[in-house]
């Protein structure tokens, strides 16, 4: 039987009333370091009261405190013979445009085939800032969504990049389809983002009292029928975010199985079955080498399967 996450249910006692929520965990006996429990909260999967909150929050007596703690991960990950598109590679950083269906790191449930055991076969050498299971990741593309990512070598250029992306200068641009015809054609969604209230595999902008900024630019390219091929450039990189956003306003990125429905119009519905995933396209990552200061700037065009959706739609009558 597969490992399943374990949920606490913890209230604060007066006793305890002023205590910051990791110091307060750390010594409920629970068998977690201190650094886990921190991670845990980072990754909202603590709720005070029903809400995300950070490590350092004060706590007041009967605060209600609900943890989840996922299956142990892999210890270790192993080098793979996994063929990689390499855009650009030298002794720092490397890359790739990364195929749709493809888990970055190993986690329960993907022990093996990841991005991370591909580079680890192809590189041999990569950051450990992550740790083993996350080496050379400086961020993330979901299994379902195709495009340029970056990883690092080593942990000079590990931090370097790490800084770009705190600082929110990458540019990062993605291709969507999306449900329906946006009003305004184009414009910024700039929300709280957190984790569903209910739902913690999902996360949500709305009715949140406290959450993290997130910022999404978008602009419709092209109208097509039933669905708008538009640009999302990407300021902030919370989870999910474009995926959130363009859900949250009611136009659900095509074949979206999380925060999407099916579209109402046969054909439509029909070929988002046919694309089998999101339709959701990483295709311009810009940066600074982190090491030598040079401006890079990556774009991968759509693959097959979101290119053979877009000419689709483009011939279906509108």
């Amino acid at each position: 039987m597969s490992p399943r996450t374990e949920s606490h249910a913890l209230q604060v006692p007066a006793s305890d009333a002023g205590q910051r929520l990791d110091a307060f965990l750390a010594a409920q006996g629970l068998p977690l370091s201190r650094s886990q429990l921190k991670r845990l909260i980072e990754e909202d999967r603590c709720l005070v009261n029903g809400e995300p909150a950070r490590p350092a929050k004060k706590l007041r007596a009967g605060d209600r405190i609900s943890l989840e703690v996922p299956p142990p991960a892999p210890a270790d990950a192993s080098p793979e013979a996994i063929p990689l598109a390499v855009l650009f590679e030298d002794e720092h950083l490397i890359v790739i445009d990364k195929p749709a269906g493809m888990v970055v790191h190993p986690a329960a449930g993907h022990a093996s085939g990841t991005l991370v055991n591909a580079l680890l076969g192809h590189c041999r050498e990569l950051s450990g800032v992550g740790g083993t299971l996350r080496a050379g990741i400086v961020h993330r593309l979901d299994k379902l969504t195709s495009g340029v990512l970056v990883a690092s070598k080593n942990d000079a250029a590990h931090l370097g990049l790490a800084a770009q992306f705190a600082l929110h200068s990458v540019e990062r641009r993605y291709l969507v389809v999306v449900q329906g015809a946006l009003a305004p054609a184009a414009g910024t969604f700039d929300t709280l983002h957190g984790r569903h209230p209910t739902d913690r595999k999902r996360f949500t902008t709305r009715r949140l009292a406290r959450g993290r900024r997130a910022v999404t630019h978008y602009r419709t390219l092209e109208a097509l029928a039933g669905a708008s091929l538009c640009e999302a450039r990407l300021e902030t990189g919370r989870t999910h975010q474009v995926r959130v956003h363009f859900a949250d306003a009611g136009h659900p990125v095509l074949g979206d199985r999380v925060y999407g429905r099916a579209p109402a119009e046969p054909r439509l519905r029909e070929l988002a079955r046919q694309l089998g995933r999101q339709a959701l396209h990483a295709q311009v990552l810009g940066f600074r080498h982190p090491v030598t200061g040079e401006a890079l700037r990556f774009s991968s065009p759509p693959p097959a399967d979101l290119a053979g959706l877009i000419a689709a739609l483009r011939e279906e009558p509108r």
